[in-house]
């Protein structure tokens, strides 16, 4: 419910206030009536107002086809527009007798003597309502204006209904001058009945006579003294005795004591689903729904000479037969009267009504209805029915006092409900998305003619809708579908042996065979028939298909009938020559008097012969189907018969009876489809139950068979992994969801198609990158074509696209919310909150978004549903961080200024439900187990309560939006929250504060300290004497020892493993859609940035370059550039992240650019571009860097923000000496030593000991590679030094780990084998890497490891090396992890005494497919490997034109190759090619 900014329910209204709030006071304080419908009739004044130009404004938004986004548009303009209104209404002591498409209609009531002074009062009322809102401007260009008619009289009231449902109407010819002043008005004027105008105190109004005996144009109010209005108005008071007695509300209805019998008597008058979504307890707010549903407007119109009471008796009559002829997922809705009779607006398809036949059966029922009315209702002149169906506003709409559940008061298809009655009198008509919706056969219905509707620029087709009537014609020659011979069929291997074995079993035992494929909605039934035709018709079989439909079902013996006439090619031959067909067929195989057994079976006229004239009906029927057997037993002999049909649910029991007698004598066979959810007739179950049927269940696709079918629909060999995810999280191996998606997806043009035969360089931009990345794993699907000469593309989605908030097409969406309405309301409510936090959601954060429940409750629900399989446990315990450790204080967001939603303390005891305690979960971490539901749900949800819902789990998860426990807190770009702590961000304006969230006892002080000490953690040790260690054997037992020694409660391997991962998946990528949704993009863009640095330190390289992306479509927004120069370590973090996204992903055309872009974003620098300058001017500024690190220790927050520049800058220098020493030139050489030492100077100052481990360790690394021993080994013992110092933080265990590796690699390279072994297989390294999930370093334990174990002919090790390797890479999609493990693979098969981890073939398609990828075109130390080793192996079996294929690649890639540890590796298995080359 819009309302502005108007004060919102109390949360903890009683139900009798929330029932009152939704009647007007005329039913609330009304006198209780009987079973039959009485008048009650007294004096009062109406108030009609008519909002004009709605209609117009509808049919503008609908020429958009944004159906979804405009209904929201209209929603929010008609609710904020109309609740003003309502409220001023109410002020004047006015009575909202309900609001009715776009006209409003209100009531005084008094006594006639008091008729004068309440006119006086509602032409008061009416001209301030069009002085303030006459006329509403909207930003579309239409205008919104009012129309005001005014009625006093007599006014009669009746109540029509039965015990379950009631409604009110209000009728009388004073009713009618109400309705006629209003179609008088134009707009912004205000129209009077003649007999208000002739009951009023005429002197007072200035007007205007429009028509004699019919209506007066108020123009003004002469105020003459001493009439003073506002003692005018407290005398008004007097009358009406239900006023507001208080200032707090604007209803004394909403104030009553509680009442049973009162609440019994209004709950008739409520919608049951509204009902339903009240005795829950929902909030108003949460009531309110985007659906499509099916409108059914009953119009009829009676004789003049009816009198009143007897036109209640025929109304109360047609409600009856209404009700009961739509009980099947149809509602009442409003019954209103108008000047010649009634209308009923019927809704099928409201919340928790949604059938999948909605149009089928609203077709059905509006023609029974119109059958009775015209037999039973004898004073009935003229009956109408009109029928749409589309995407409407399902809500509340009105003020908080007084507001209805206005089912479609808002949405195109409503206005041209109602202009249909106008234009097709008389008829059952419906529009073509009804029509086309129904499924229901053609000759049902018959096109009308076009006809120009008010304010409806294009209305579309429209049909006439017959009734059922049985067409003398037969079922078509075809299948659902056709079979696609560029998309074979995927994953259907079982199902294809079974109908082989029902072949066999025909064929040896001369019976029919049975075949029954069961499977769900869009399994690929059809396409499975399809391709049984196919490969039927090749074999030489004779098939016959057929498809049924749901109204075959009620025609007796039809699906045998048809087959048969198929059979006999008389279903194609045209009608007059029918007859000639079957005679001609029947020749020699029946005989000629029994012709005439086929003539009303077939629609044929054979002579009635004796023998048939004596057979009775029963005896007719036996010999036709003795006929058939007998005919296809016949046909049998000479070539093999297969009956397909599709949906065989709906077949007739007839057919279904005869089926066992047939396959029992005649060997065929019979192929059919079934959809599980239909419930099959007594003789169906039978035949399933025979010996003769085979049931054969389809199971939904893999995984990877859908994504290969995505593939082929999109036409590209490899697609991204957010599009993969989109997927899968929608899919759920359903291949017609699949297709429909991709469809969508096309058809929305979100995608952009690259051509992998362009060159490399095309990816040197960041633009481009997503392509450059797509080809790292291009052939992880396969091409449907073998063509060579093929053009392959892969696929990206668009820089500006959120997959996440791509709306569902229509057809998948109602499919959706055809199984979300068969919950419960509780259950719907709960799976619409999780939807909007998304496929992953933690039960904390759900139960935040639910008002009024407990963990109790909530547990109980998600048991249910998990019962159902609509939602499931994950089966890994995923955890939240149990309070936020390092909570960002400056990129808070901040909670809205309305009160947090409270518990109320006796919640147990208003809830019956509650009274057993539930045990708690293993876990608290659940996903979505239904296709679609989730996207479904959140798409019912209007916009406003959207981003109100977005904003509630942005406000909970951005304090856990940090390193996880075990890795003691802390932002995952270091520092982060530090060095942008002057962001102010504000989600809504003036309404959000930056301050942490209740219920946490921290305080920014302790932040503060907490992170200091992370950061300067060698200030404070325990109090033992640290002795630096010489040699690494010493340095090695010291590890052991200070392991061995540590307490349990400090052991951090022994505590809780790293959850950083879940934290990324759980809080940091939705927090990023919350902030989206609700307009916050420089919050966004601060946690896509975290969610990045999260990636990129779980090795997970795509996801990074996928937050980055998303991030770089936010620069495109003007704030972009002010809050880039307000805050330059943003813009540095930003750029620092994408140059290691390009160097992870083999992209090093412009990585020094962007990195170095990096470093001179930092505060207080110089924006100098050219990167020698630049590292020259570090260099010589280092005692700038001391004074720098001086002053901020004076300033604590100041230098946690300096300390976060200074990190940065070592990060960004670690990763340029990388990028350098990739290219062998001396200047490129100079530049990598450079950025060492800069790097190790500012690790120093930095004060971190992790950080200067590290140092150590990358340089000498870059030592290694450039062959200077000396400072390469002096690098390790000042790295082994420094350790010395190191307690076992996260960090610190880490920089031990990488070191621990380095010395591994340096004892393997100085030939200490035995060593490097233990330094590598030993539980350290290996564990602290696995334990804190990093897999890039726990990847290099791993090669070290081998590279050893195979030097010391250690095979079996080398086996449980690579073993462990594969399961660590395989899951994910390192292609530079893969290839090294095809690399060492490769090395065992040539040299490891014939064990195998991995076969040859497997290992050469692998460098087959990925050796252009631009990652491994980087790694030309690891191709130098792999294509020696391939050289080697094909030179080994003889075939040297191979041989010399790949040695001409490794000849290549020598001079790219430096002395690391897969180049050395490399060059050995180089110069092995180069001694077989001799031997030639």
């Amino acid at each position: 419910m819009a309302t502005g900014k108007r004060e919102a329910a109390p949360p903890l209204w009683p139900v009798e206030a929330r029932l009152a709030a939704l009647l007007p006071d005329l039913l609330v304080f009304g006198k209780p009536r009987g079973a039959e419908p009485e008048l009650a009739t007294a004096q009062g004044v109406l108030l009609g107002v008519h909002v004009t130009g709605f209609t117009a404004l509808m049919d503008r938004f609908s020429l958009t086809c944004k159906s979804e986004h405009d209904m929201d548009k209209l929603a929010h303009i008609f609710s904020y527009y109309i609740s003003d209104i309502v409220e001023h209404v109410l002020c004047f002591g006015g009575d909202i007798l309900n609001i009715t498409g776009n006209v409003l209609l209100a009531l005084w009531t008094v006594e006639k003597n008091q008729l004068s002074d309440i006119i006086t009062l509602v032409a008061k009322c009416s001209l301030e309502i069009q002085e303030k809102f006459g006329i509403y401007h909207t930003r579309e260009g239409q205008d919104l204006q009012l129309k005001i008619g005014l009625s006093a009289g007599r006014i009669s009231q009746v109540i029509i209904g039965d015990e379950q449902r009631q409604h009110l109407l209000v009728i009388g010819r004073d009713v009618d001058g109400v309705q006629l002043a209003q179609r008088l008005a134009q707009a912004n004027e205000i129209v009077l009945s003649w007999n208000c105008w002739k009951l009023c105190e005429q002197y007072m109004f200035e007007v205007e006579i429009m028509r004699e005996d019919e209506a007066v144009k108020l123009r003004d109010m002469r105020i003459i003294d001493p009439f003073d209005f506002d003692e005018h108005f407290d005398k008004c008071l007097d009358y009406l005795p239900h006023y507001r007695t208080s200032a707090d509300t604007l209803r004394t209805a909403l104030e009553l004591d509680p009442d049973s019998a009162l609440e019994q008597t209004l709950r008739k008058h409520i919608m049951k689903n509204l009902l339903k979504k009240i005795d829950e307890g929902q909030p108003v707010e949460y009531v309110s729904e985007f659906r499509t549903v099916t409108i059914v407007l009953v119009s009829l119109e009676f004789h003049g000479a009816a009198w009143m009471l007897r036109l209640c008796h025929l109304i109360q009559e047609a409600a009856l037969y209404i009700s009961t002829a739509i009980e099947e997922g149809g509602q009442l809705s409003r019954v209103f009267m108008f000047e010649k009779g009634c209308m009923f607006l019927c809704i099928f398809g409201l919340p928790g009504d949604k059938k999948p036949d909605e149009c089928a059966h609203a077709l059905e029922s509006s023609f029974s209805i119109f059958s009775f009315c015209w037999e039973n209702l004898a004073e009935t002149k003229l009956v109408s029915i009109s029928i749409t169906n589309g995407p409407v506003f399902c809500g509340v709409v009105g003020a908080v006092a007084r507001h209805e559940y206005t089912d479609t008061v808002i949405g195109p298809k409503v206005s041209l409900v109602a202009r249909m009655i106008t234009a097709y009198p008389g008829l059952v008509s419906c529009d073509e998305v009804t029509y086309l919706r129904s499924m229901l056969p053609a000759y049902n219905f018959k096109k009308l003619p076009e006809k120009m509707m008010k304010n409806i620029s294009n209305p579309g087709k429209m049909y006439e809708y017959l009734g059922h009537r049985r067409c003398v014609m037969f079922g078509k020659r075809h299948l659902a579908r056709e079979r696609d011979k560029n998309q074979p069929l995927l994953d259907r291997e079982k199902e294809l042996e079974a109908f082989r074995m029902a072949q066999q079993g025909c064929l040896h035992q001369k019976k029919g065979q049975a075949i029954l494929y069961e499977g769900g909605k869009g399994y690929g039934k059809s396409q499975l028939l399809a391709e049984i035709n196919f490969l039927a018709q090749k074999e030489g079989h004779r098939v016959l298909p057929l498809e049924l439909k749901e109204a075959d079902s009620k025609q007796c013996f039809y699906a045998i009938q048809t087959l048969m006439a198929m059979f006999f090619e008389i279903d194609i031959c045209p009608s007059y020559y029918r007859q000639e067909c079957l005679h001609r067929q029947l020749r020699g195989m029946v005989e000629e008097p029994l012709h005439c057994l086929f003539n009303d079976l077939f629609f044929v006229k054979f002579p009635l012969s004796l023998e048939v004239s004596h057979m009775d009906d029963l005896a007719r029927q036996k010999k036709v189907k003795a006929c058939f057997i007998q005919v296809l037993q016949e046909a049998v002999r000479e070539t093999p018969l297969i009956f397909l049909l599709d949906e065989a649910q709906y077949m007739d029991a007839a057919s279904w009876e005869f089926l066992s007698t047939l396959l029992s004598s005649v060997p065929i066979i019979m192929v059919m489809t079934l959809t599980p959810t239909f419930t099959l007739c007594g003789w169906a179950q039978r035949f399933l139950q025979s010996s003769q049927a085979t049931l054969v269940p389809i199971s939904m696709l893999a995984a990877t068979s859908l994504l290969r079918m995505a593939c082929w629909e999109l036409g590209v060999v490899s697609i991204p992994q957010e599009l993969q995810i989109y997927l899968l999280h929608r899919c759920f191996g359903n291949p017609l969801y699949c297709e429909v998606l991709c469809q969508d997806l096309l058809s929305k043009d979100v995608l952009l198609f690259h051509d992998l035969q362009k060159e490399e360089e095309e990816n040197s931009k960041w633009e481009t990158l997503s392509a450059s990345a797509m080809k790292s794993t291009m052939y992880s699907i396969s091409s449907a074509s073998s063509e060579e000469d093929q053009e392959l593309y892969v696929c990206t989605v668009k820089d500006d696209v959120n997959l996440d908030t791509v709306l569902l097409p229509p057809l998948l969406k109602e499919t959706a919310v055809n199984q979300l309405d068969q919950l419960s309301p509780e259950e719907q409510l709960l799976v619409k909150c999780a939807a909007v936090i998304g496929h992953s959601f933690h039960i904390d954060l759900l139960l935040h978004l639910l008002p009024g429940w407990d963990k109790n409750k909530l547990l109980q629900v998600l048991r249910a549903l998990v019962d159902i399989h609509v939602l499931h446990w994950l089966g890994k315990s995923q955890e939240l961080p149990a309070e936020p450790l390092l909570v960002p204080p400056s990129i808070k967001i901040i909670e809205q200024t309305k009160e947090k939603k409270r518990k109320p303390e006796n919640s147990n005891t208003n809830k019956e439900m509650l009274h057993e305690e539930q045990p708690p979960p293993e876990t608290e971490v659940l996903e979505f187990g239904l296709p679609l539901l989730r996207e479904a749900a959140r798409e019912l949800w209007p916009k406003e309560q959207q981003i109100a819902l977005h904003l509630e789990c942005a406000c909970f998860l951005q304090d856990l939006a940090c390193r996880c426990g075990s890795c003691h807190g802390g932002d995952f770009v270091p520092f982060h929250r530090f060095a942008i702590c002057s962001i102010r961000l504000t989600l809504i304006e003036g309404k959000l504060a930056l301050a942490l969230v209740g219920g946490h006892n921290f305080k920014l002080d302790n932040l503060i300290v907490f992170s200091s000490r992370q950061s300067h953690s060698a200030g404070r040790r325990p109090s033992q004497v640290i002795i630096a260690e010489r040699t690494e054997e010493e340095f090695l037992d010291r590890v052991n020892r200070m392991l061995a020694q540590t307490s349990p409660e400090k052991d951090m391997l022994a505590a809780k493993s790293c959850h950083c991962e879940e934290i990324l998946k759980l809080v940091l990528s939705p927090l990023t859609q919350h902030c989206l949704v609700i307009g916050e993009t420089t919050c966004a863009f601060y946690y896509l940035l975290e969610a990045a640095a999260a990636s990129l330190d779980l090795a997970d390289n795509y996801m990074a370059f996928f937050y980055l992306r998303k991030a770089s479509s936010l620069l495109g927004q003007p704030s972009a550039f002010s809050f880039f120069r307000k805050h330059k370590f943003e813009e540095a973090t930003f750029c620092s992240l994408r140059s290691e996204v390009r160097f992870s992903s083999g992209v090093l055309v412009v990585s020094h650019q962007v990195c170095g872009k990096g470093l001179t974003c930092r505060p207080r620098q110089m924006c100098d571009y050219k990167c020698d300058k630049r590292l020259y001017k570090f260099k010589t500024e280092k005692h700038k860097i001391h004074l720098f690190l001086e002053a901020a220790s004076k300033h604590r927050s100041e230098n946690k923000k300096k300390l976060a520049v200074l990190q940065q800058r070592v990060h960004c220098l670690s990763l340029l000496w990388q990028l350098y020493n990739l290219e062998t030139t001396t200047s490129n050489r100079r530049f990598a030593y450079l950025a060492t030492l800069m790097q190790k100077n500012s690790a120093e100052e930095f004060s971190n000991e992790a950080q200067v481990i590290s140092t150590y360790v990358d340089l000498s690394k870059y030592s290694q590679s450039m062959g200077d021993r000396e400072k390469w080994l002096h690098s390790e013992k000042m790295a082994i030094q420094k350790s010395s110092v190191c307690w076992f933080s996260r960090e610190e265990l880490l920089a031990t780990a990488q070191l621990m590796q380095a010395l591994a690699y340096t004892k393997l390279c100085l030939g200490h084998l035995d060593f490097s072994i233990s330094l590598g297989n030993g539980v350290q390294a290996y564990e602290i890497c696995r334990h804190f999930k990093k897999p890039a370093l726990e990847n290099l334990v791993l090669s070290v490891l081998f590279r050893s174990a195979f030097l010391k002919k250690k095979f079996d090790l080398c086996v449980h090396v690579l073993e462990s390797q594969w399961a660590l890479i395989s899951q994910g999609r390192d292609v530079l992890g893969l290839a090294c493990f095809y690399s060492a693979c490769l090395d065992l098969l040539l040299y490891g005494k014939g064990l195998l981890c991995r076969p040859f073939g497997e290992c050469l398609r692998f460098i087959q497919h990925y050796e252009h990828s631009c990652v491994l075109t980087s790694q030309s130390n690891v191709m130098l490997g792999v294509h020696s080793s391939l050289a080697i192996w094909f030179a080994q079996d003889s075939q040297w034109d191979l041989f010399e294929h790949h040695l001409s690649k490794a000849c290549q890639l020598v001079e790219r190759t430096n002395a690391s540890l897969f180049g050395s590796h490399g060059f050995v298995r180089f110069l092995e090619c180069q001694v077989l080359m001799l031997h030639k």
